[in-house]
């Protein structure tokens, strides 16, 4: 559950809870513009807005909420509170705590965004008028994540979709890696032909699951620039089906399980039946940053680590 949805949910249940978001920072600061903890009745539910006091101010101001409506918490970290959350230096952030009430108007917004999740959400910090939300899909939405307006009354969000990672294989190893790229904050989708596998029994958490062969799991898939393929099926034949249809697709990260010497053959097997030898070059084999692990759980580590590498333009 994203959390709009879960936001959504509490608004709509009208037991308490609020919303806090990261609205604009100066200097260093231990989280971005528009990072968000989610609150509920008896506390931090999904998130963090930073750390020790900053998360402790953010939770007094949404039990304050419930009664005066949306807050904006500044917090200047001095040397001791950056150093305690990790900082070289200080800085200035800025958090709007909003309410989350069972307004009609206000829940259809969190909806909206849930549904979409990609658009322009913009949200009156002065309820004197009663709560006030308004949500706008768009395709490509420019501009920061979150920031004030200079009266400080409207917080206005660019929210686009995280990138996606489609895994291909269900078994112990893809499992994992699905799994801990969620948690990383992706989006995913998990492909597998066997039917037992891609069970979305398996995957409680919001993952799009595929049980198809390779050409039909591509085609419902479609492959974009912004999405990452991670291939780890069963066995060698396998990977190298997928992998001789993946490698010249416009994937951004393309990551394939196994050793140097699996690379060495399957990228020979697939240079035979023509793949050219640029589109193979791009293929990180093994996948994921060596960091000696063994099992599915450290192996996804590894994989989700370089995954976050890759999103965040280091590597």
């Amino acid at each position: 559950m994203t959390v709009w949805r879960a936001a959504a949910v509490l608004a709509r249940a009208g037991r308490g809870g609020a919303l806090a978001t990261v609205a604009r920072t100066l200097g260093s600061t231990p989280v971005p513009v528009g990072t968000k903890m989610l609150v509920g009745p008896a506390g931090r539910l999904e998130g963090s807005v930073g750390g020790g006091c900053v998360e402790a101010d953010v939770l007094e101001a949404a039990q304050a909420a419930q009664t005066q409506g949306p807050l904006i918490r500044t917090h200047h970290l001095n040397a001791d509170i950056a150093g305690d959350l990790g900082l070289s230096c200080g800085g200035t952030v800025e958090i709007v705590v909003e309410p989350l009430v069972p307004h009609a108007p206000y829940v259809a917004a969190l909806d909206a965004v849930a549904a979409a999740e990609q658009g322009t959400l913009t949200t009156a910090l002065d309820w004197s008028l009663g709560p006030r939300k308004q949500f706008s899909p768009a395709t490509d939405p420019t501009g920061p994540a979150a920031a004030l307006s200079e009266d400080r009354h409207t917080m206005v969000e660019h929210l686009l979709l995280p990138p996606r990672v489609v895994v291909f294989g269900a078994g112990h190893v893809g499992s994992a890696i699905a799994h801990a790229a969620s948690v990383a904050g992706f989006r995913v989708v998990i492909a597998d032909d066997r039917p037992e596998f891609a069970d979305p029994r398996r995957f409680p958490d919001a993952f799009r699951v595929v049980a198809a062969a390779v050409d039909a799991a591509l085609a419902a898939v479609a492959i974009t620039p912004q999405d990452a393929v991670v291939i780890a099926t069963r066995g060698h034949r396998h990977d190298a089906a997928i992998l001789e249809r993946v490698a010249t697709s416009g994937a951004g990260y393309i990551g394939l399980l196994g050793s140097r010497r699996k690379q060495v053959v399957v990228t020979k097997a697939l240079r035979a039946e023509g793949v050219p030898a640029k589109a193979l070059e791009r293929v990180r084999v093994p996948v994921g940053l060596p960091i000696g692990a063994e099992t599915p759980e450290e192996i996804a580590v590894s994989v989700t680590a370089e995954l976050i590498a890759w999103r965040r333009g280091a590597g």
